[in-house]
């Protein structure tokens, strides 16, 4: 039936049903979901690429970085503040928890140059190295200086023993040079890591000291954060090429600057002493630690590696961290004993 004058619908043309006010709002109410759904996933995805591209950025500055340093920076930054953590714990509660803290980093320390050495042909007793270079430090906080020289001097005196002991085994024999050699190697090993890590433990010890070990680290830290931050921006001019082709004299500007700034505040701040003497100290640990860092240098250059080790992501092994750190500490156990 077609559709009359009066504008009705035929049976087959019926006209479409009303909906109902209920049926309106929820057609409206999926309306709305629906574009704020296609708005929160534009508002996402926008997010996400500027996520990116910003996560690019960095890594191309990162790879910068390590192509200018040889260093993961953010991995290097992240080890460094769980031992400065550590190590603040260590001394503000009490000192002699400085014990333990040192054990661990002068044990791994002697297993890794021990192990460097073994690597260029030396035979050095690690074990043994580890106990003697573990066992010196309570004495050096309990017994001061002279403990620390007798420990030292009897554990070089045990290690030395040792070696002589193994070549009762085949495998471990040599001719008489070499195992002198030997045992040069052995006796290195524990003057430079033990004995000097070895004042920071007496200073621990002393009335006060530990807040000297504090001052010492914090200058010493300034320093090398000093040092590469100038060396970063400003540096050009090589400073020991042959030795390590990344110190520049612009970064050791920066290096002085951040210590002696370092130094005066902690004088002023923390250890109560003259202005002038912070600023003394500070100059005086980063002269002394930049040549830790090159003497540490020219021993990895004689051993053919680039770091000792491999133990701590973007820092190398432990003693590429402590290499300006260890000769510090008789400079610092001076300071002390001259001005405290």
């Amino acid at each position: 039936m077609d559709r009359d004058p009066q504008g009705e619908s035929s049976p087959e043309h019926p006209a479409p049903a009303k909906r109902s006010p209920l049926e309106e709002f929820e057609v409206r109410a999926q309306q709305t979901r629906a574009d704020i759904e296609a708005h929160a996933q534009h508002a996402r995805e926008e997010f996400e690429a500027r996520v990116e591209h910003a996560r690019e950025q960095f890594d191309a500055t990162q790879e910068k970085i390590k192509e200018r340093t040889g260093r993961n920076l953010l991995a290097a930054i992240g080890i460094g503040v769980v031992l400065g953590g550590i190590l603040l714990a260590s001394l503000l509660f009490y000192s002699w928890l400085f014990i333990p803290f040192a054990a661990f980093l002068v044990g791994f320390t002697v297993w890794e140059l021990s192990t460097a050495l073994r690597g260029a042909g030396r035979d050095v007793p690690r074990v043994v190295s580890i106990v003697v270079g573990i066992a010196v430090l309570p004495v050096a906080y309990f017994w001061h200086v002279p403990g620390l020289w007798i420990a030292v001097i009897a554990g070089i005196a045990l290690i030395s023993l040792w070696r002589l002991g193994e070549l009762l085994r085949p495998s471990h024999r040599a001719p008489a040079r070499t195992v002198l050699a030997d045992m040069g190697a052995g006796v290195f090993v524990q003057l430079y890591v033990t004995f000097l890590a070895g004042f920071y433990v007496v200073l621990a010890g002393e009335e006060g000291g530990q807040w000297w070990v504090l001052a010492a680290l914090i200058i010493v830290v300034s320093t090398d954060v000093g040092a590469y931050a100038a060396g970063l921006s400003f540096g050009r001019h090589k400073m020991a090429p042959r030795i390590s082709p990344g110190k520049t004299w612009e970064g050791f500007a920066g290096a002085a600057i951040a210590a002696m700034g370092a130094g005066t505040l902690l004088a002023w701040l923390m250890l109560g002493q003259p202005w002038w003497e912070g600023t003394i100290m500070g100059l005086v640990l980063m002269l002394v630690g930049t040549m830790g860092d090159l003497i540490e240098s020219l021993i990895k250059r004689e051993l053919g590696i680039k770091d000792i080790s491999g133990w701590l992501p973007g820092h190398g092994g432990f003693l590429d961290r402590l290499d300006s750190i260890l000769p510090s500490a008789a400079v610092a156990y001076a300071f002390y004993l001259i001005f405290a």
